[in-house]
């Protein structure tokens, strides 16, 4: 072995060692003995085997910056500029408290009830066949069912064959995009939106024509001035439980933006993302009132059974649904039949309704608190209003505050939050953080308060001094 590291330390890299028999016979030892030692030296990275060929001296490999400027000129510039990977979206170390997410905690998920669905999927044909292009029937008239049982007499609720299966949210929101906008025109929203919402417009092409909203809205006045000074054919909202406002439409509003939306014959995409989230309030779809085909409805499982259960539903009427499923198509062909069959066993377990409203009172008592924790700790800061349900706070800060600077003050004191910028479509009109009070351990709660607040009073101590100076 000595005399073989020896000639490997002499030899240039790649240079081809004797052969087993010439190195037998040149140092009178076996076969065996031979090929246990270029095994080692293998292993060592000193030398490296070639079958068939022989075993050579290994190559060193300089190591150097990977050049790939050649796909600047490739690419060009991107069609959208913004924030690669929303706040939202990002997975921290279980040593922080983490009031970031969108998602809620595990522990106020339907786990027992999604494990046992995906074990009976798996165990059907639904594991190995494709559905339907627009969904498994069943499932598509649950979706159908939920929103029809919400409507007024004298409204006809929508069919089944109006439901079209989608993985995900996110996936309908591109698809409504695409299908009833269209790249280079209008498409209003509220201001401030939901980031995913701006994310799928921006890679859609959509240009945004941003209406304020408030606590409890937005000013049907202002969508009306939008609508006829953009020319727009659609409007984007979250009537129930904004994200990130928390604001919930009243009847009289919800009918007041149906109004306006009709005039201008344009459709409202409503998204019902928290329709589980209910905690003082009920959410009443608006799609619910609505059978002239204005209003396209996008309600998600995802948040309220489990994050693998990419499972959606797009339900719309009259030639638009048929627009949309095309668009679906290109983008997905099909939802697995698996998470399929698994989301519509969750649902119809008699479990599922008992989830649900247990889930009423857990995120009340997070809620109130967070609130509590805040209004002692966060004196400076505000709460335009309590949301009657969602899963976050939207905390208004002093004017002034650099909240980039707050949110890394904050990491760095073991508090992730989530910077308000991103959720509004054009410049931010107030310094805001979203806090998520469905994330976990919320008996943390009142200490990431009190570094939030010790944070924002240490920028601002260091405002005054810079104004001072």
């Amino acid at each position: 072995m000595a005399v073989l590291r020896q000639w490997i330390a002499t030899a240039p890299p790649g240079a081809r060692l004797p052969s087993t028999r010439a190195l037998v016979a040149e140092h009178g030892v076996s076969p065996v003995t031979v090929q246990k030692a270029l095994r080692t030296l293998g292993a060592q990275g000193m030398v490296e085997s070639r079958p068939g060929v022989g075993t050579f001296v290994r190559t060193v490999r300089v190591p150097r910056a990977h050049d790939h400027g050649w796909q600047t000129a490739a690419l060009g510039a991107p069609p959208l500029r913004g924030p690669r990977l929303s706040t939202a979206l990002r997975t921290t170390s279980n040593d922080v408290i983490a009031l970031h997410s969108g998602y809620p905690d595990r522990e106020l998920l339907p786990e027992r009830l999604v494990r046992a669905a995906f074990t009976r999927a798996a165990r059907s044909d639904a594991a190995v066949s494709r559905p339907p292009a627009a969904g498994l029937p069943e499932l598509q008239a649950w979706f159908a069912g939920e929103l029809g049982a919400a409507g007024p007499v004298g409204v006809a609720p929508p069919s089944p064959s109006d439901v079209i299966v989608v993985p995900g949210s996110q996936s309908g929101l591109s698809t409504a995009f695409r299908a009833l906008v269209g790249a280079g025109r209008p498409l209003v929203v509220e201001s401030p939106t939901y980031w995913g919402a701006i994310l799928a417009a921006g890679q859609a092409g959509v240009q945004l024509v941003p209406v304020p909203s408030g606590p409890h809205g937005p000013d049907p006045d202002e969508l009306a001035r939008a609508f006829a000074r953009s020319g727009a054919r659609a409007f984007y909202a979250q009537p129930s439980f904004s994200n990130p406002t928390g604001a919930h439409w009243s009847p009289t509003l919800a009918d007041a933006v149906l109004d306006v939306v009709r005039q201008h014959g344009a459709f409202l995409i409503e998204d019902d993302w928290a329709h589980d989230f209910g905690i003082t309030a009920d959410p009443v779809p608006i799609a619910a009132r609505d059978d002239s085909g204005h209003v396209v409805y996008l309600r998600s499982l995802t948040k309220s059974m489990s994050p693998a259960v990419r499972i959606a539903a797009v339900i719309a009427r009259g030639p638009a649904r048929e627009r949309l499923l095309a668009a679906a198509q290109a983008e997905s062909m099909y939802v697995s039949t698996l998470l399929q069959a698994a989301a519509y066993d969750v649902v119809t377990q008699p479990g599922w309704r008992t989830h649900v409203t247990g889930l009423r009172q857990q995120l009340a008592a997070r809620r109130d608190l967070m609130v509590r924790a805040l209004a002692e700790h966060v004196p400076t800061a505000s709460l335009d209003a309590v949301p009657a349900g969602g899963l976050n706070l939207w905390l208004r800060l002093p004017d002034g505050t650099d909240v980039l600077a707050l949110a890394r003050g904050c990491e760095s004191a073991g508090v992730v939050v989530a910077p308000g910028d991103e959720w509004f479509p054009a410049e931010p009109t107030g310094a805001y953080v979203r806090l998520n009070y469905a994330g976990p351990d919320p008996g943390s709660f009142p200490e990431a308060a009190r570094i939030i607040g010790e944070t924002l009073e240490t920028l601002e101590m260091a405002s005054r001094r810079r104004l001072s100076d």
